[in-house]
């Protein structure tokens, strides 16, 4: 595991992509996405591209919260794409990200998986707490929404005092996933996408109940420091059109509710 301290981890990426975009062209699009919307946002760029003759675009996936980081450090992005309202909201209050251009565009839920070949009988909430379940990894609460949710329902299930020292945290929703897939722990939290994703390796134990942690939403932003202001409101709007929506539901991705943002 990488020792180096998460700030200087956030900087150094800054850096690399300011060093990368020195050359960039008018037509050069830098988007920090959630990972956990990695294959519906390269389908959606490449068909935006498409349209758009000489048009780059360039992706930066990770956690949100780590993508927020980056931001508030300066990184040159152009559009951000959230697991989870909290992270676009302390962007926004801080005016880094354009209010206007904000769209909610997809929703998705949480799910419990567990290795394919475990034979452990994890089918409901309190299965977590069998002695037989050594590790459980979520993401690290403090910079993944996938982890932020999973803490929220394990406290209103009244099992996270229990699982306390069962956790393990993965640095993004996609790498508890990888951990799951390759039997290092005996359950995780991911989204039901992601696991629909991971074709081998894992299989669904349960689904907590929605109403045990906050709707997880996506939302969409044009950062306030962008120099392609219109190509950037564009693709936005795009992952927020109707068109849009056959491309999300074949990745497994619902629909926002009214009100969200």
């Amino acid at each position: 595991m990488n020792a180096m301290p998460r700030v200087f981890r956030v900087a150094l990426v800054a850096a690399s992509l300011l060093v990368g975009a020195a050359p960039a062209s008018a037509q050069e699009l830098v988007f920090s996405v959630a990972i956990s919307m990695r294959e519906a946002v390269q389908e959606l760029g490449q068909s935006f591209a498409a349209t758009r003759p000489g048009l780059t675009i360039r992706y930066n996936f990770g956690s949100s919260g780590e993508l927020q980081k980056q931001i508030e450090a300066g990184a040159p992005v152009d559009v951000f794409i959230s697991a989870a309202a909290r992270q676009m909201d302390e962007l926004e209050a801080k005016k880094l990200v354009l209010s206007a251009s904000r769209r909610a565009f997809a929703r998705n839920v949480l799910t419990v998986i567990k290795p394919a070949d475990s034979r452990i009988d994890i089918t409901k909430p309190a299965d977590l707490g069998d002695p037989r379940v050594g590790r459980i990894v979520i993401g690290n609460p403090k910079t993944v929404p996938a982890g932020q949710y999973a803490e929220e329902s394990l406290r209103a299930l009244g099992l996270w005092d229990r699982v306390q020292g069962k956790l393990v945290f993965a640095e993004n929703v996609r790498q508890a996933l990888d951990y799951v897939a390759r039997g290092e722990v005996d359950a995780g939290f991911v989204y039901t996408t992601d696991a629909a994703a991971q074709k081998t390796g894992v299989k669904e134990a349960f689904r907590p109940g929605e109403d045990t942690y906050r709707p997880v939403v996506y939302p969409a932003a044009v950062v306030a420091g962008t120099r392609q202001a219109a190509l950037a409101r564009a693709f936005v709007e795009l992952v927020a059109s109707p068109e849009a929506r056959a491309v999300l539901a074949r990745h497994g991705f619902q629909p926002p509710l009214p009100g969200m943002r």
